[in-house]
């Protein structure tokens, strides 16, 4: 954590130093940096992933529910990834609408999930 601390705040630094010279190299200097800090998650998102087959191996959860959260923890991330570089930018507009169809494809990909929930507490009642 703390590389990547000292790496946002020198891409910051950086930005800074440049931004009344020359705003454009201020702006690609804090995407680089963004970008960095994005392939360093992905290193971490990879090591989740062995932890959650692991934990999947020990418990009796589904291979697709799995998949479902990896997908919804990446759309999750992408987006605010993307949103945060569009405000970066001075697009907050599209920023948050980027935001907005994070949060949309995240529901619907998550309802899978939420009616196969409805259908066991469905049937659990059913019994009774």
């Amino acid at each position: 954590m703390i590389k990547i601390a000292v790496l946002g705040i020198t891409g910051i630094l950086l930005a800074l130093f440049l931004k009344d010279n020359r705003p454009v190299f201020a702006v690609l200097i804090s995407m680089a940096s963004c970008m960095l800090i994005f392939f360093c998650a992905v290193e971490k998102l990879r090591y989740l992933s062995e932890s959650l087959q692991q934990l999947q191996s020990y418990t009796n959860i589904k291979d697709a529910y799995v998949k479902i959260l990896f997908k919804m923890i990446g759309i999750t991330y992408v987006a605010d990834f993307a949103a945060g570089i569009c405000k970066d930018a001075g697009y907050g507009a599209i920023s948050s609408q980027i935001e907005f169809f994070g949060k949309i494809s995240v529901l619907a990909t998550g309802t899978p999930v939420l009616l196969a929930l409805f259908e066991t507490i469905r049937s659990c009642l059913a019994r009774w």
